[in-house]
C-alpha cells in the first residue's frame, strides 16, 4: 500500500511525520530520512491495530481549494 505523508520541522527541530489517512499516525526524526523511516513503521503498527480492532484501515482524505 502506499500512503502520503507530510513532514515539517518543528521549533525544536526535529522532523514530525504524519500520515493523513490513519488519524494519531505520527513519528518525529532528527532528519526528513529518519522521521520518514520513523512513520513508515507507525503506519505498519497503526495499521496492525486497527486490523485487530476491526476499525476501517484509512479514514476518506480529499483536496479542497481555498480561496484567500
Amino acid at each position: 500500500m502506499k500512503f502520503v505523508v507530510s513532514i515539517h520541522q518543528d521549533e525544536d527541530g526535529m522532523y514530525i511525520a504524519e500520515c493523513p489517512s490513519i488519524p494519531g499516525c505520527v513519528s518525529q526524526g532528527q532528519t526528513e530520512q529518519e522521521a520518514e523511516a520513523h512513520v513508515v513503521d507507525a503506519i505498519r503498527e497503526c495499521l496492525a491495530v486497527r486490523t485487530e480492532l476491526g476499525m476501517p484501515l484509512t479514514v476518506m482524505t480529499r483536496e479542497v481549494e481555498v480561496t484567500a
